[in-house]
């Protein structure tokens, strides 16, 4: 599974995944998804990530045998307790993209205004001696969004 800020790719391969779905990729835009569920992974049970499509039929499972439902579920993905942190990293970026994907566009008024205000407390860290210049000139440079 990868999240280039606007897709969801997941890919499926080797047996297990053939057997269930159907191998391939399957692409979603943010715009897509509805709903994120998570189950973390236990000792011995694999978590999962399962996104939710507006007007989709999750397969919705009783207690206990919700990771067995994820398993033949195509917009699900399931994860060892290895992969975890990595698949949670994933699951924040998609949380913080598909919130700002559903926010109202902010005017540039108040976008400007924003950014003149962080601009002013990252002086004042400068100043404070707890940022350096240099991280200073890296954080300006990102509001502005001179990469």
């Amino acid at each position: 599974m990868q999240f280039d800020g606007q897709y969801v790719t997941i890919t499926r391969k080797g047996f297990l995944a053939r057997s269930i779905v159907g191998k391939g990729e399957k692409r979603l835009h943010i715009s897509q998804i509805a709903s994120i569920q998570w189950k973390p992974a236990g000792a011995i049970v694999e978590g999962f990530i399962q996104f939710g499509l507006p007007g989709g039929v999750e397969r919705r499972s009783k207690a206990g045998a919700q990771t067995q439902s994820a398993r033949g579920d195509e917009n699900s993905v399931l994860f060892t307790r290895k992969q975890m942190p990595a698949f949670e990293a994933v699951r924040k970026a998609l949380d913080a993209a598909i919130a700002e994907h559903h926010a109202p566009q902010q005017s540039t008024a108040a976008q400007s205004s924003f950014v003149a205000d962080e601009l002013t407390k990252l002086g004042q860290l400068v100043q404070q001696g707890i940022l350096t210049q240099a991280e200073f000139e890296q954080q300006k440079a990102r509001l502005l969004g001179h990469h």
